[in-house]
């Protein structure tokens, strides 16, 4: 299972390490300690820390954007049968989902707390600017 230095967590999860340090010192982020000595956090125990803590933002009309097509992220559910997956990430705020070969899911090695990227690719793509 991965494990995530504060700085690690504090930039998968776009906030500063003294929050992470808060979290963890209030007990909502359980943590252990590496081979180092450092303080680390099970990428399973983040998984689902970033998926509750997970916020949708509200479309903030009139400002302009350009959808992203890589989103980094977590894995926080993985439900296979014998030829399909479906995998669940968090990326930042948003909740991605993708269906995979479970062959593809096992040779990436995916499971809840693993950093994967998500790449989506789309004939289509809406930009927005301002309107006056």
């Amino acid at each position: 299972m991965p494990h995530y230095r504060i700085s690690e967590v504090a930039g998968l999860l776009g906030v500063s390490d003294d929050t992470v340090r808060r979290w963890v010192d209030g007990g909502a982020l359980p943590t252990g300690r590496d081979a180092g000595g450092r303080i680390v956090v099970d990428g399973a125990a983040l998984a689902r820390f970033a998926r509750d803590q997970a916020k949708s933002t509200p479309d903030p009309s009139g400002v302009g954007r350009s959808a992203r097509n890589r989103l980094v992220g977590l894995v926080t559910e993985v439900v296979s049968d014998r030829v399909m997956s479906q995998v669940e990430m968090q990326c930042g705020p948003h909740r991605v989902v993708s269906l995979m070969s479970t062959e593809a899911v096992r040779e990436l090695g995916l499971e809840p707390g693993v950093l994967a990227v998500a790449v989506v690719k789309s004939t289509t793509v809406v930009v927005e600017t301002p309107g006056e």
